[in-house]
């Protein structure tokens, strides 16, 4: 309350001025509605950094002169120890008040060097270490020196700009964002209006803000995270809402925060290693909010200036973006589904149900040969719900039979006598095989393969290494040109270790017979030397990833698209089509056993405790044979179930595990 007295009070002192404020704490000189928030999703994570944009090579605006301001960390840290001693704050309180009274008092007191220029992406010319012990300090001072902190922000932030912002005033934001106060609801009103003008900058602005939060140690960095996620999170569903404005005052608040979250990401991005994992940018909380609802909105307006979240993708975590694929995927099954059916009563044709799925009939013997010319012949059917039939055989596909036949079906085309994928040992992964030949439809028909398992949620058994995802979302969207390059994303030294950790040779080999490879124009005759090695490497790469696979990577990436073209690509990380495609790779073992349904048992039974939690894994039923007769185990794979014998002895259970594990293949019905 004391806060937005205070605020009321420099409003109606404002409002009796020239100007007037059409909300609390609006500045004149800031724009009533921001900027678009949203570059294009598209280049998100594929902004260049190299080039400036013409903002940043314009002449700098003439910078008012910085006080002078003398005291040293060691100096400000004795304040503190004396006051907290003697009790007396009065020096480390004049001190807080000077320092956050505006944007010059802060450079004076944080700057290197007050007057130099520091018009560098690679150094913010700000002593990071006295601020952060001057912010470890304050939320231990009295309570009225960190009122007059605020006090002095929101003093900051109302005053008029004209014209651009300085380099001075963008160190003065990078060291007001850092400010651990705000995490407090209190604290909201300023920490919105401060977010609000960080968003609003121009976009050179923020290219030099990114750079500096990329400096900022890993701990702060994560704690401007958190704060940020905090703040969204409590303004969506928020745990007293009398303490905040209302909502519809206050629409802004979340866009911006997000913009200026970006911004750490785009830093956490450029980073090597990240600071951060991208895991620790998820917002849980938007687990729970209507997210097809913002996915629809953004595929109706795309990038304009109504905000969703699906705009910065990077802030929704995989469970909502793996559910809006599903539901995506849903969605084109039954429009598909409806298509066919008007089209058969249209022409007044009898309407056979068997033609709302891609049916896919194989013989066991024949697997590979027999699934890939369904796929070949029903590619129009593609985008319909998928049912298997192993001919000869009277399994009903309720999902256990599709779960098995792109088990064996995988299993065949990744071994290496079938010549379209190599294994290497050292990186345990599937690569590519680099043989030419004149016909390259089976590779399309392998990532069909893939797509198909991703559009009915079917996850897969395959080692492939992260490049190959980032290649897949090489553009995420099919280029209408069909001329247009696909896959040839840009690889480091790193993407090749994954794949080739003892890469040693340029040569290939194709048939048993050895070839070479100019790199570049003539490059037989151009020595390696020390000026020129990063650009042999690079090349080197980009051959091995790119360029000696080209075609038969084109074709499995227009296999995978023709199933999954979608805009929800566009929202997915390469790790994250990965975890779409083979699942987690991190299991909670833990979650998993507690969510084990147990009929005609209960957890301390002899034969239960008998089982490994392995064996529990996948298992969301276990059921109880008792009486039955039955000596070997039954598993119900659509639904997950395992119908369990009481056996007598962990001895048993292993033996007659083993027999019915080893004789696994094939359905029947009782």
């Amino acid at each position: 309350p004391s806060y937005g007295s205070f605020i009321s009070t420099l409003n109606h002192k404002r409002e009796s001025g020239s100007h007037s404020l059409s909300s609390p704490l609006l500045l004149p000189a800031v724009r009533q509605e921001l900027p678009p928030i949203c570059p294009d999703v598209r280049q998100k994570h594929r902004i260049s950094i190299d080039v400036l944009p013409p903002e940043v090579k314009a002449r700098f605006v003439s910078e008012p002169i910085i006080p002078i301001r003398t005291k040293t960390a060691k100096e400000f840290q004795d304040d503190v120890e004396r006051a907290t001693i003697s009790g007396d704050w009065k020096q480390v309180h004049d001190f807080y008040l000077t320092t956050f009274d505006s944007f010059l008092e802060l450079n004076g007191a944080f700057k290197k060097e007050a007057n130099a220029p520091f018009n560098t992406i690679e150094d913010s010319g700000i002593n990071i270490k006295f601020v952060n012990i001057v912010y470890d300090a304050l939320l231990h001072t009295p309570a009225d020196t960190q009122k007059s902190v605020l006090k002095g922000i929101i003093n900051s932030l109302l005053r008029e700009w004209k014209g651009p912002r300085t380099k001075d005033d963008l160190r003065a934001y990078f060291v007001l964002v850092q400010n651990p106060q705000y995490t407090s609801p209190a604290t909201y009103v300023i920490y919105a209006h401060l977010l609000r003008q960080i968003a609003a900058l121009a976009e050179a602005d923020h290219h030099f803000l990114m750079h500096w939060f990329k400096k900022l140690p890993q701990k702060r960095f994560k704690q401007l995270v958190e704060r940020l996620q905090l703040f969204i999170t409590t303004r969506l569903f928020p745990a007293k809402p009398e303490e905040l404005p209302p909502m519809a005052k206050c629409s802004w608040w979340i866009p911006s925060a997000t913009k200026v979250l970006s911004l750490l990401n785009a830093a956490n991005s450029i980073s090597s290693p990240p600071i951060i994992p991208f895991t620790d940018l998820y917002n849980l909380t938007l687990d729970h909010i209507d997210f097809m609802e913002d996915y629809h909105t953004w595929q109706a307006h795309g990038n304009s200036n109504r905000f969703t979240f699906c705009q910065f993708p990077f802030i929704l975590s995989t469970v909502v973006k793996k559910a809006i694929i599903q539901r995506d995927s849903e969605q084109q099954m039954i429009s598909m589904a409806r298509q066919t059916l008007v089209d058969k009563v249209s022409r007044r044709q009898r309407v056979d149900m068997s033609l709302l799925f891609l049916n896919i009939k194989v013989r066991r013997l024949q697997l590979v040969s027999d699934s890939l010319d369904e796929l070949s012949r029903k590619r129009a059917d593609l985008k319909k719900k998928l049912k298997v039939t192993f001919v000869g055989e009277a399994g009903l596909d309720m999902g256990g039979l599709t779960k098995e036949w792109f088990l064996l079906l995988i299993r065949q085309i990744f071994h290496t006598d079938y010549g379209m994928f190599t294994y290497v040992k050292e990186s345990q992964c599937h690569w590519f095989s680099s043989w030419k030949c004149d016909n390259y439809s089976e590779f399309r028909l392998v990532g069909a393969l893939m797509g198909l398992a991703v559009y009915n949620s079917i996850t897969l058994d395959i080692r492939f290494p992260p490049c190959v995802y980032k290649k897949l979302l090489t553009p995420p969207i099919v280029p209408c040109d069909l001329d247009t390059p696909v896959g040839m994303a840009t690889l480091t030294l790193d993407d090749l270790q994954q794949i080739m950790p003892v890469c040693t040779q340029v040569f290939q080999e194709e048939l048993g017979v050895v070839k070479s490879y100019n790199l570049k124009p003539g490059g037989d005759k151009i020595p390696v030397t020390n000026l020129n090695r990063k650009e042999y490497v690079q090349l080197y790469i980009d051959f091995l990833l790119n360029k000696s696979i080209y075609r038969q990577f084109a074709a499995f990436y227009h296999g995978f698209h023709s199933v999954c073209a979608s805009n929800a690509l566009m929202l997915l990380r390469p790790e994250e089509v990965e975890i779409l495609v083979c699942g987690s790779p991190n299991l909670d073992m833990g979650s998993l056993q507690r969510v084990v349904q147990y009929e005609g048992y209960s957890k301390t039974d002899p034969t239960i405790r008998y089982m490994s939690l392995e064996m529990l894994l996948f298992t969301l039923v276990l059921q109880c044979l008792l009486g039955r007769g039955f000596i070997l185990y039954m598993s119900h794979t659509c639904f997950n179930q395992i119908c369990l014998p009481p056996y007598k002895s962990k001895k048993e259970l292993r033996q007659k595990l083993t027999i019915a594990i080893s004789n696994a293949e094939g359905f029947g019905l009782e």
